[in-house]
């Protein structure tokens, strides 16, 4: 993975734990919400990997935030 790819994930997982955390909810909640594993939550949140578009839909939807805000660069 090239170093841009790397800094473009970790921002996404920046940007999905900083709104989890405003909605005070765990990750466990968030995965329960969307559907989504928690392991997958951990390791997007980590930038450790890609998710697909449904998957971060699946996560917007969960934290009632546009797709949009989690794609956001600094």
């Amino acid at each position: 993975m090239q170093r841009q790819e790397k800094k473009h994930l970790q921002q996404i997982g920046n940007n999905i734990r900083k709104k989890r955390d405003a909605k005070d909810i765990s990750q466990q909640e968030l995965a329960d919400n969307s559907d989504v594993a928690k392991s997958t939550i951990q390791r997007i949140e980590k930038g450790e990997m890609n998710p697909s578009v449904l998957t971060l839909i699946k996560i917007s939807t969960a934290l009632e935030t546009e797709l949009s805000e989690l794609l956001k660069s600094k």
